[in-house]
């Protein structure tokens, strides 16, 4: 299991800074939820620590690893983390078990037979044995959603990162999803999880992070964070979420806190 570590966390696109000096920790067997509007940075966060975006400056920890160490060995790291996509990311002409078992053997070098039984194990954690031999055109998009979480998972990862899992799903398919990230937040899988499904958060998370203009505007247990926010920015972007019909016009998502 492995505690994440960010300090002073940059990231630049040319002359657009995305990220403005993020620090935060993700303990061992802890849920984090990352909410806030979109453009705030979120994605590239989750981006940076496993280093398919390059940080412009900062350091990044992964248990005892320094990610953003030039030396380090990113591949051995990546192994550690599993990453879920809005995506699926699914080989469309390779059938469910064979999602499974194809970085299993040529990363991991199991063998077939090991790979199959972990992947079969994990089709049957998310709900899914019975598809191992479908293809993902064959599924719906949760089912697709639900076997990129199991092909994650087959790679015995300490901690698993998630973009948006659910947004691209039609709302009827979002539960069985979060009901995946239920089942292995209870199992103790470190988590870190950029949403908008706010009850997830509230239910699942140990701590909640809002993010707006590349900062962390606060952070803290979910019922103060989302119960009882502390800045009108959080206050503001919860109201548009939760209650969209009572949404302002006036009020302006991208709009810079004061102070950042």
């Amino acid at each position: 299991m492995s505690t994440i570590e960010v300090s002073d966390l940059h990231k630049s696109f040319g002359d657009l800074e995305v990220l403005r000096g993020i620090d935060f920790r993700v303990e061992p067997t802890e849920v984090v939820c990352v909410i806030g509007p979109s453009g705030s940075g979120k994605s590239t966060l989750l981006r940076c620590i496993n280093l398919l975006e390059q940080p412009t400056s900062g350091t990044i920890r992964v248990g005892d690893v320094e990610v953003t160490d030039p030396d380090v060995d990113i591949d051995a790291v990546r192994r550690r983390i599993g990453m879920v996509f809005q995506a699926f990311n699914l080989f469309p002409h390779l059938t469910v078990l064979r999602n499974l078992t194809i970085a299993q053997q040529r990363v991991l070098r199991r063998s077939k037979k090991d790979a199959d039984r972990v992947a079969r194990d994990n089709l049957a954690r998310v709900g899914l044995a019975e598809k191992e031999t479908s293809y993902p055109a064959q599924l719906s998009g949760g089912q697709q959603q639900r076997v990129a979480i199991a092909r994650a998972l087959s790679m015995g990862p300490d901690l698993m990162l998630f973009d948006e899992p659910t947004s691209a799903l039609d709302p009827e398919l979002v539960g069985d999803v979060l009901a995946v990230m239920r089942k292995l937040a209870g199992e103790g899988m470190t988590m870190l999880v950029v949403t908008h499904e706010m009850s997830f958060a509230r239910e699942v998370a140990d701590r909640v992070v809002f993010m707006d203009d590349g900062v962390i505007v606060e952070e803290g247990d979910p019922a103060q964070v989302i119960g009882n926010p502390r800045h009108e920015r959080t206050r503001t972007f919860l109201r548009r979420v939760l209650d969209p019909a009572s949404a302002d016009v006036s009020e302006t998502v991208t709009k810079r806190v004061e102070g950042a």
